[in-house]
């Protein structure tokens, strides 16, 4: 049972910190006008070719109503373009800016040194373990309505 307990403390002090220090951390001076759920969004983006919004709103997991809202915000931020298709009008497809761009990059950069942190002092046993300890924490996460 102190097990469970430890674990369960664990996985929520991490859950609440992981969202509280990468809002610190990503929203700079330069990305003030912006919030974690946007940054979000422009990862799903990406700096590939632009992605068709149903195609990021199941990346993300999240209706179409609700990513409308968000592209919308970053539009007007000027950190994604909206266009739609050349051979179907109906598709449409979000892009980022340069200033987007640098967004994406920024937020790429917390994920590399945190990875790079976690892995510094591990083993390729060790970090096997892990992977699958997250990927069936993420199963579980997937199979809950």
């Amino acid at each position: 049972m102190e097990i469970y307990k430890s674990l369960n403390s664990l996985l929520v002090i991490l859950f609440n910190d992981i969202m509280n220090i990468e809002e610190k951390a990503l929203i700079t001076d330069e990305f003030k006008d912006i919030s974690v759920t946007d940054m979000h969004i422009i990862e799903a983006i990406g700096i590939k070719e632009p992605g068709t919004m149903t195609t990021i709103s199941k990346s993300l997991g999240v209706t179409m109503g609700t990513l409308t809202v968000g592209i919308n915000g970053l539009v007007k931020k000027g950190y994604v373009i909206r266009t739609r298709g050349e051979k179907d009008r109906r598709i449409v497809y979000a892009s980022l800016t340069d200033k987007g761009k640098r967004a994406y990059e920024h937020h790429m950069q917390f994920h590399r040194d945190m990875i790079k942190y976690i892995m510094e002092d591990l083993s390729e046993e060790e970090a096997a373990v892990l992977i699958k300890t997250f990927t069936r924490l993420e199963n579980y996460f997937r199979q809950i309505p």
